[in-house]
């Protein structure tokens, strides 16, 4: 069976194929009633309109592109549904892209957006020798992400977050602090924790010494520091695993070891309510990613706009 057209519309409604088009661009003065008529011809033909087509005539297609490394990580899962909610409020539905933390699938989504004429992008992955972000003229919010001089960045007190949770374990008796942060390859503010920890051990003249996350740096960690009492881990997935290595070798948190995370999502509070952790705002980091972009989108002129950062709190819990 033939899917029905434009002219099949008309033709039930009783109007002109030129009443229809007004109809479903919203153009031009249309009476209620014959209004009416064409929304129930539509319904009954089970028609929808071409928004390719559409968006083409109106030069936009209210389609947002995000991409993300993953959305296997409760930080992740949590700003990518506000993010969805405040396009949606907004009329903008969302393309997902889940990079996978690879360059080649991160280049490759962001060509696909930009062919299929996406109004605008909010990227939170970004891996070196990406050059697209230099070039593009589109509108692009990065979110944790340096993506390029040009792109607005919005991002929780990393280096805030970091001295809290640095000091917390130093108040709490901590003699040994270990720092576990993500690779320094990735260029995101989130690495400003690691810079707050290390400069806030040398300013209490305190040694220090900062993991990375490759492969098994959880127990080389642990073997080659005995006298660890504490960790400050660059998110609270990584202090999971933590506790988890800690416990498997006898150790009790927080009596033997002292554990302190970063990011607060709703779903890690609800499976590890014990642990402590510095909590970023996610929803409110989400919807000032939208309103960026959208008066990139709408052409809205403000005062320059830097970098947006925001505040971040210590969530109290059982680990130290």
């Amino acid at each position: 069976m033939d899917k029905p057209k434009l002219a099949d519309v008309a033709k039930r409604a009783g109007v002109s194929l030129t009443t229809v088009s007004r109809v479903l661009n919203n153009r031009g003065y249309i009476g209620d009633k014959t209004r009416e008529k064409v929304h129930v011809a539509m319904k009954e033909l089970n028609y929808y309109p071409n928004e390719i087509a559409r968006s083409l005539f109106i030069r936009k297609t209210y389609i947002v592109g995000v991409i993300f490394p993953t959305t296997n990580n409760p930080f992740y899962g949590q700003l990518i549904y506000h993010l969805e909610n405040f396009c949606e409020a907004l009329g903008y539905k969302v393309l997902l892209c889940n990079s996978g933390g690879r360059e080649d699938k991160e280049r490759a989504y962001l060509e696909m957006l930009q062919r299929h004429q996406v109004d605008g992008i909010i990227a939170g992955a970004h891996n070196r020798g990406i050059d697209i972000y230099q070039r593009s003229t589109m509108p692009i919010v990065g979110v944790d992400r340096y993506l390029a001089g040009h792109i607005p960045i919005v991002s929780s007190d990393n280096y805030r977050g970091g001295v809290m949770a640095t000091e917390h374990l130093i108040d709490r008796g901590c003699k040994h602090i270990l720092h576990i942060n993500g690779q320094l390859s990735l260029e995101t503010p989130a690495n400003l924790r690691r810079n707050a920890y290390e400069e806030t051990m040398k300013r209490k003249k305190m040694p220090y010494k900062t993991y990375e996350t490759v492969d098994d740096y959880i127990s080389r960690m642990f073997d080659e520091n005995p006298k660890i009492d504490g960790v400050f881990a660059s998110d609270d997935l990584i202090a999971a695993c933590v506790i988890r290595e800690a416990n498997k070798r006898g150790m009790n948190v927080p009596e033997d070891l002292k554990v302190i995370g970063y990011d607060g999502a709703d779903m890690t509070r609800m499976l590890l309510p014990e642990l402590t952790t510095i909590k970023q705002p996610i929803k409110d980091m989400a919807e000032e990613a939208v309103h960026l972009l959208m008066n990139q989108i709408n052409e809205v002129e403000e005062p320059t706009v830097d970098n947006i950062t925001l505040p971040v709190q210590l969530i109290q819990g059982k680990t130290t």
